[in-house]
Order: C-alpha cells, then sequence, then structure tokens
C-alpha cells in the first residue's frame, strides 16, 4: 500500500470512530488532529494503533512519563515582559568554574575580575523553541552544553510556562512573528543585556529569530555572533501540503482558520476530547514529528506531551500568523555571521527546502540536511544536532575547541 493511501486509509478510520463516539468526542479528534498539524505533527494515524487496547496504551504512557528523563533539566528562573505585558518565562545557565564563555574558555575574563577589572561578558546562546513546544524541546542539547557555556531557554508567549499573550487574551489582538520577534529582544534584554550572543531557533523559533533581526537589525549587527536556525522557514509555508495529496490540503486551507476559530470558541469541549482520544494521536504525532523507525518511545511520549499540553485556544490563535509570515528578506542581517542552517532531510511541517531556500540567500552558511530525520530533528538525532552547534559556536568563539568536543560527545 502506498503512503498516501495508508494516511487516507487511516484518516477514514478515525473519521468513522469519532462519528460513532458522540459530538463531543469528534469535536476533540478535530481538535487534536488540528493541534498537532500546527505543532508539526500533520495528518494521517499508523492503522496498527487503532488495534491496541486503550487500557494498555494508557498504562504505556503512564509509564514513560514516569520513567523518562526528558524535560526535567532546570536553571536559573526569570521573568521578562513583553511590550504588550506578557510574562516570557525564562531560564539561565550559567558557566561553571573552568567552562567556556570566550576563546580562553572565560580565564581571561575571570582574571580580570580578580584583579579589580571589570571581567567582560560571556557569550550567551539564545534557544527559541517551536510552535506547541518548550524550551524542554532542547533537552539533550541543554544537557551537553550545561556548564560549558552560558545558555538562556525561554518558553514562548502562550507556551509552557510563559504567560498567555495579554493582547490576544484581553483585546483580541491577532499575535504575529513580529510578536515573537519583539518578545525575542525582551528576553534578551531581562536575560542577557550585554555581551556576544547565539542565536538559535527551531521552527517557530526560527522564524521568531528572523523577526528579531527584522525589526532590530543593530541588535545583530552590535551583539549577535552566529546564529542556528533549526528546521525552520522563511516564509511561503501556505504551500506546504503535510505529505497530504495537494487537491485534498489545497480544500484543507479553505475551511481550516473558520475551523480554528470555532474549535478555539469552545476550547473546554474540545480540551475534553483531546484528552480522550489521545491514544489514536500519538501515531499522528510520532509520524510527523520523526522519520526514524526506532525512535526511543520516551523520546516520542516526551513530544507527546509537550504538544498536548498546548491549549486548543492557542494553536488556534497562532495558525494564521504562519501563512502570513515572510522574513527572506530579513536573512541579509546574518550575511556577515556563522549561520548554520539545519533540517532533518525528511521534515514534512518545514521541508528541508525551506532550509535550501534560506541557505541559498546566505552562500556562506554551513547547510546540513540530517538522513532519517523528521522535524524534531533536535530530539530525533540530538548527537547531530549538538555537535553542529557546538562547531558554530567554536567557529563564533563562544567555545574553545577542546570545551566544544568535550561537549558534542555529551
Amino acid at each position: 500500500m502506498s503512503e498516501s493511501s495508508t494516511g487516507a486509509a487511516a484518516v477514514e478510520a478515525v473519521t468513522e470512530a469519532a462519528a460513532a463516539a458522540g459530538n463531543w468526542r469528534r469535536a476533540g479528534v478535530a481538535g487534536a488532529a488540528i493541534g498537532v498539524i500546527a505543532a508539526g505533527a500533520a495528518a494521517g494515524v499508523a492503522i496498527e494503533r487503532l488495534t491496541v487496547g486503550r487500557g494498555m496504551r494508557k498504562k504505556a504512557r503512564l509509564a514513560l512519563d514516569s520513567s523518562g528523563p526528558y524535560g526535567s533539566l532546570r536553571g536559573m528562573p526569570g521573568t521578562a515582559y513583553a511590550e504588550d505585558g506578557t510574562e516570557l518565562f525564562y531560564e539561565v545557565e550559567e558557566v561553571e568554574e573552568g567552562g567556556a564563555g570566550g576563546p580562553d574558555g572565560g580565564r581571561a575574563s575571570r582574571r580580570r575580575g580578580l584583579r579589580g577589572r571589570r571581567a567582560s561578558p560571556p557569550v550567551t546562546v539564545v534557544f527559541s523553541h517551536g510552535y506547541c513546544l518548550s524550551q524542554d524541546s532542547w533537552h539533550f542539547q541543554r544537557a551537553a552544553l550545561r556548564g560549558v557555556v552560558r545558555a538562556v531557554y525561554w518558553d514562548q508567549r502562550s507556551h509552557a510556562r510563559s504567560g498567555r499573550g495579554v493582547d490576544q487574551l484581553e483585546r483580541g489582538v491577532p499575535v504575529s512573528i513580529d510578536d515573537l520577534g519583539r518578545d525575542l529582544k525582551a528576553v534578551i534584554e531581562a536575560a542577557a543585556p550585554e555581551g556576544p550572543l547565539v542565536l538559535v531557533g527551531h521552527s517557530m523559533g526560527g522564524m521568531t529569530t528572523m523577526a528579531l533581526a527584522d525589526q532590530f537589525p543593530e541588535l545583530i549587527r552590535e551583539r549577535v555572533v552566529g546564529v542556528a536556525l533549526v528546521g525552520t522557514s522563511s516564509g511561503q509555508l501556505g504551500q506546504v501540503n503535510f505529505g497530504l495529496p495537494v487537491a485534498g490540503m489545497n480544500a484543507v486551507r479553505r475551511v481550516l482558520p473558520g475551523v480554528l476559530r470555532a474549535l478555539g470558541s469552545q476550547a473546554e469541549l474540545v480540551e475534553r476530547g483531546r484528552r480522550a482520544t489521545a491514544d489514536l494521536f500519538a501515531g499522528v504525532i510520532k509520524r510527523y514529528s520523526f522519520s526514524s523507525k526506532d525512535v526511543d518511545p520516551a523520546i516520542a511520549r516526551f513530544a507527546e506531551r509537550m504538544i498536548e499540553s498546548t491549549p486548543i485556544d492557542v494553536v488556534a490563535e497562532f495558525y494564521p500568523a504562519f501563512t502570513e509570515h515572510d522574513k527572506a528578506e530579513a536573512l541579509k542581517h546574518f550575511a556577515d555571521l556563522p549561520v548554520l542552517v539545519l533540517a532533518g532531510e525528511h521534515d514534512m511541517v518545514t521541508p528541508s527546502g525551506h532550509s535550501e531556500a534560506i541557505a541559498e540567500r546566505l552562500p556562506d552558511a554551513e547547510l546540513v540536511l540530517v538522513p532519517d530525520a523528521g522535524h524534531m530533528v533536535m530530539l530525533e538525532h540530538p548527537e547531530v544536532v549538538t555537535e553542529r552547534l557546538v562547531e558554530l559556536l567554536a567557529r563564533a568563539g563562544g567555545v574553545p575547541v577542546a570545551d566544544g568536543a568535550a561537549a558534542s560527545r555529551g
């Protein structure tokens, strides 16, 4: 059976199951499906999952939730405030004694400090996560770089531990990628007000980084020493078909905005349905987040938890921003910097062609397409992503070579 035939059969099976389960559950199925599309796990369910007992799947999920260490790393917490007053939660990991932070590993800075002079601020690496994820999506990179570099991890507005967007919640203002760029500026001002910066963004986080450059080119020019754009796009996301037949996806695009608005207005109903049908959509998330056949079930469950925790009204709120996103011109602000452009070869959410398009505008950038990898490449092949990030940091002067090699080995 072809991949498209399998997907169509799976969707039909899920639709029939939903129809038999009542209205509130149908809403949950639709809400879960749309949430997965928006998060980077588009449409289609593995047929074999429908034959496994729900009780067994629930017990397996509980076991994985309790055993996996993923998402458990924590740093020094802080709060930044966006222009509209939204609380943006971040955590800082400081350089340990003897760690990196500059060309000499921070040793000269410490010596100057001991002599009574002001120590030079270390390089700070700022990690921005993707849609319906959280700062914990960088778990493996965080574990490898801990203590080696100064790093800031933050939750985008309305995601994880950051507050709901005030403009969206109280004033009904649509969220935009430009809003996210300004949010990133606020986080930088609060958590890394001075010193060189390396900006790392995955998916929506990469778009956030581009929006920062578009609105604050002087910040890029004066402080940024390196950029990593992982599984992201500079625009034309309205043309992505998530592996579905083009005609079918065009029909979905026509009705999706209205469906999202309706689901967002019935958030409580839809959330009940999403919880009840979570077992059906675990396969969706895995299929569109990963490409490898042997992904650790605990990692797959970790991704599910992040996506499941994003409320449906937040999913609905953000979706239109992606079709409007166009930051190809903003890439010029990265032209003179060390840049890493990395994507999974089988990413169906922000296809690798979008990374190739970014690299065409940045001919000096390093383009890395990871075989057998999907959208969540930093979880699926963490060693590749970490190694390339360490090489970028070394080029940017953020880590000495010896410390960088140790970090890339984890």
